[in-house]
């Protein structure tokens, strides 16, 4: 059992514990940023922390209701954000990220030159045809003789993201399609002054994070160790400083107990939120060796075990020996994750022993998203 304070606190602000959110866009306001590389990965992150939802629900806030977008920002990585938040966190977590890009465009033998044509070729076939695939993208840049072999089409779409020229916003044909920011987004708002920027950073990111401190909040966003103590400077009015060193929310509310078993999706956020996962991991490895955070099964607030959607099968390793009621409950939610990703055919729900090694265990695990440049 996790009897950690910080541990039950934490889970609490990622929603994970007591109330849980109605919407997709509640869960991208209270967590602020959503890992997006792997699209199954985001839809689940929401499913752990919602009520009542399905996949599709987010697939409509992408593309019906554009209150959820999809772009390059902290990291580097893709993210899920509300469009309210793309305005601010974009130029506060992109320009760091510039120099990498441009590396990699070099290496992936894509010019100066060629990459500047690129963006203006990407953002005026978006501009004139509106939401625009990758594979229609491609033809573009090829026609424009821009390289798109190997990433140098996703690192050229990366570029232009960077520029504030695109998103990634409705999906067409199950595939995530590019728009022009202000076409889809609206007008750009007044840009905040970067000190506003990184209070309000510090604020929203302790909304599902706290308790946490500069470390936490620098490796979460992407920012420097001295901007992400800037950031806590500025939001000190409405923050705390806790016994152990780190700081929350001045208007915390109580903790909620304990989560019950839970399956979460590749990626999820409770993995990715801190400087370190080691108290929700402990002794077990949920990383493989190129990086893809797997599928994990949570009990008593820690992962337990791993699991896997393929085929007709969904498959949960245990890591540890897990009791009759452990088993069942994650049965359960393991069948809440198929109702959720709407599943039609039949799906079978087996548990591994935990003695019995995983296939995966030492697998370098493709990423699901063809889209994510690779380290």
């Amino acid at each position: 059992m996790n009897d950690s304070p910080i541990v039950a606190a934490r889970l609490t602000a990622q929603q994970l514990s007591g109330r849980r959110a109605r919407s997709p866009e509640e869960v991208a306001e209270r967590l602020v940023a959503i890992q997006a590389q792997d699209a199954r990965g985001a839809r689940l992150a929401v499913r752990s922390r919602s009520k009542g939802l399905v996949a599709s629900d987010v697939d409509d806030a992408l593309t019906a209701r554009r209150s959820l977008v999809v772009s390059w920002l902290n990291r580097g990585t893709l993210h899920l954000v509300r469009p309210d938040d793309y305005w601010w966190l974009h130029p506060l977590t992109t320009p760091q990220i510039a120099t990498a890009n441009r590396r990699r465009l070099a290496q992936e033998g894509v010019s100066s030159a060629q990459a500047r044509r690129g963006i203006d070729v990407v953002v005026d076939a978006v501009r004139a045809h509106g939401p625009q695939t990758r594979t229609e993208l491609r033809r573009v840049l090829v026609a424009a003789g821009v390289p798109v072999a190997g990433q140098a089409l996703v690192h050229v779409l990366m570029a232009a993201s960077l520029r504030g020229e695109i998103v990634r916003g409705p999906l067409r044909n199950s595939e995530h399609a590019f728009v022009a920011v202000e076409d889809w987004l609206g007008p750009r708002p007044v840009p905040l002054e970067r000190a506003d920027a990184l209070a309000r950073l510090a604020r929203r990111y302790l909304v599902g994070h706290g308790p946490a401190g500069p470390r936490d909040l620098a490796k979460w966003a992407g920012l420097t160790l001295g901007d992400a103590n800037r950031a806590f400077a500025g939001a000190r009015a409405e923050i705390v400083e806790r016994a152990d060193g780190l700081v929350d929310l001045a208007e915390r509310r109580l903790v909620a107990a304990r989560p019950a078993p839970r399956l979460l999706g590749p990626f999820d956020p409770l993995l990715l939120g801190w400087a370190s996962r080691e108290s929700f991991v402990g002794p077990h490895t949920v990383v493989t060796t190129n990086g893809i955070f797997r599928p994990c099964a949570l009990v008593d607030g820690r992962v337990a075990g791993t699991w896997r959607l393929a085929g007709t099968q969904l498959t949960v390793q245990p890591l540890e020996p897990l009791d009759r009621a452990t088993v069942s409950a994650l049965r359960s939610d393991a069948t809440d994750v198929l109702r959720f990703l709407e599943r039609s055919e039949k799906t079978e729900i087996v548990f591994a022993r935990a003695d019995e090694p995983s296939r995966e265990a030492s697998a370098r695990e493709p990423c699901r998203c063809a889209d994510e440049p690779s380290r």
